[in-house]
C-alpha cells in the first residue's frame, strides 16, 4: 500500500507540473526574452521533476521565456523534444539526456548555433557542445566508499574474518555511473586487496573493466533491475552468507535493494548497510529509521539555479563565473570527457548525509514543510 502511495504522489507531482509547463508554451510574462529549452530526462526519480521546476523558475527568473519537456526515459523521445525547441528557435538548450543516441540532434543545434548545457549528464560521443554543469561525481564515490569504509570498521578488518560486500553500478549510457562506481572504488579497493573485504558476487576493480562492470550496472538506473538482480544474488552467490554491505549507486536502487532484504528472513535482525545518494525524501526516512546506511546530498536546486546562472552568462558573452561551482582543472577535467572533446566542466560539491547530519538538506529547505516536519 505505501509503495502505491507513492507512486501516486510522484506521478501527481509530476502531472502538475507537466500542466504547468504545457501553459508556458506560448511564453512567460517576459515574452521579450530568448528560449531556452530544458530537457529532462525522466519522472520516476523524485529529482528530476523538482529539477524542472526550479530550472524552469530559474530561468523566468532573469527575464527568459521557457519550454520544459520530460523524456519519460526514452532518448528517441528527447530527441524529438529538443527538435521542436530548436523549431521554436530557442537560443540555448538546457539538456538531461538519457543516452548517446542524442548525438545527432546536439549535432544539429550547434548547427543552428544554439549553445547546450550538459545538465548534470555528460553528453557522451559529441564534439558539437561546449559546457557540463553537475557535481562533483567522483568525490560522490569517495563519500560512499567512505561511509561504508568506516561504518564496517575496515580499518579493523582483518582476511581471516572479512566483511562481505555486494556492488551495484548506475546505467552504462550514463558517465555519471562510471564516476561514482570508481571513486568509491578507490576507497574500498585497498580493503580487497588485502583481503579485509570481500567481494559477494561480480567484481570490477573499476569501470574500465567493462565486461565485470556490467554485470554490476543497472540499466537505465530502473529500481525494480536492481531489484531482481539482488534477489538473484541471494538465492546465489550470497546464499550461504550474510552480507554486511551494499554498494548501492543511488537512493531510489538502495531502496529496492533494502526492500528485497528485508523480505529475507537471514537478514531480520540485522539489515546490510546500504549507501546511497540524491538524499531522496524517501531514503532519508529510511536512514532516521537505520534501514539505510547514507545518502549523498546534492543540493540539486542549487545545481539548477548554477545552470541559469551559466546559461544567463553564456546568452550574454560573458565569462562564465559561477558562485558556489569550481571549473574542473587537472584531473578532475576528465569528468568533462565526452570521448571526443573534452568540454568545460562546473563542479558543485556534495555532502555525505547519515543518522548523524540529516538536518541538512532539511535546513537547505530541500524537502516540503511537511516531510522535513517527518525528519525531525
Amino acid at each position: 500500500m505505501k509503495r502505491s502511495i507513492a507512486v501516486l504522489s510522484t506521478a501527481a507531482i509530476a502531472a502538475a507540473l507537466l500542466a504547468g509547463f504545457g501553459c508556458n508554451k506560448s511564453g512567460s510574462s517576459s515574452s521579450s526574452g530568448a528560449l531556452i529549452g530544458i530537457a529532462i530526462p525522466e519522472t520516476h526519480v523524485t529529482r528530476w521533476i523538482k529539477d524542472g521546476a526550479t530550472l524552469k523558475s530559474e530561468a523566468e527568473k532573469r527575464g527568459y521565456r521557457t519550454e520544459v519537456q520530460f523524456a519519460d526515459g526514452d532518448q528517441s523521445i528527447q530527441n524529438r523534444q529538443i527538435q521542436s525547441f530548436l523549431t521554436l528557435e530557442s537560443k540555448l538548450l538546457v539538456v538531461g539526456n538519457i543516452d548517446e543516441s542524442i548525438v545527432p540532434v546536439i549535432a544539429e543545434a550547434a548547427q543552428k548555433k544554439v549553445a547546450v548545457i550538459a545538465y548534470d549528464r555528460l553528453i557522451l560521443g559529441s564534439a558539437d557542445y561546449d559546457y557540463y554543469i553537475t557535481f562533483n561525481n567522483s568525490k560522490v564515490g569517495v563519500l560512499q566508499g567512505q561511509s561504508l569504509a568506516e561504518a564496517l570498521s575496515l580499518d579493523e578488518a582483518t582476511a581471516k574474518a572479512p566483511k562481505l560486500i555486494a556492488l551495484f553500478a548506475g546505467s552504462m549510457t550514463d558517465a555519471n555511473a562510471f564516476a561514482f562506481y570508481d571513486g568509491a572504488m578507490s576507497v574500498l579497493n585497498p580493503y580487497i586487496e588485502k583481503g579485509a573485504l570481500k567481494v559477494i558476487g561480480p567484481y570490477a576493480e573499476t569501470s574500465a573493466d567493462r565486461d565485470n562492470f556490467s554485470k554490476l550496472a543497472t540499466a537505465g538506473w530502473d529500481g525494480d533491475i536492481a531489484k531482481e538482480r539482488m534477489a538473484a544474488l541471494l538465492k546465489a552467490e550470497a546464499k550461504n552468507v550474510t552480507l554486511d554491505a551494499v554498494l548501492a549507486p543511488n537512493d531510489h536502487i538502495a531502496r529496492k535493494i533494502i526492500e528485497v532484504c528485508k523480505a529475507n528472513a537471514k537478514y531480520s535482525a540485522k539489515l546490510p548497510l546500504v549507501c546511497g545518494q540524491d538524499a531522496e525524501f524517501e531514503s532519508s526516512l529510511f536512514i532516521k529509521s537505520g534501514d539505510q546506511l547514507s545518502t549523498i546530498f546534492k543540493n540539486t536546486s542549487k545545481l539548477a539555479e548554477a545552470a541559469i546562472i551559466l546559461a544567463d552568462q553564456i546568452l550574454k558573452g560573458q565569462t562564465p563565473d559561477i558562485p558556489g561551482a569550481i571549473l574542473a582543472s587537472g584531473p578532475l577535467e576528465k569528468l568533462g570527457d565526452t570521448g571526443k572533446k573534452v568540454v568545460k566542466t562546473y563542479l558543485l560539491d556534495p555532502i555525505l548525509v547519515t543518522k548523524d547530519n540529516l538536518n541538512v538538506p532539511v535546513e537547505a529547505e530541500f524537502y516540503t514543510a511537511a516531510e522535513s516536519e517527518a525528519l525531525k
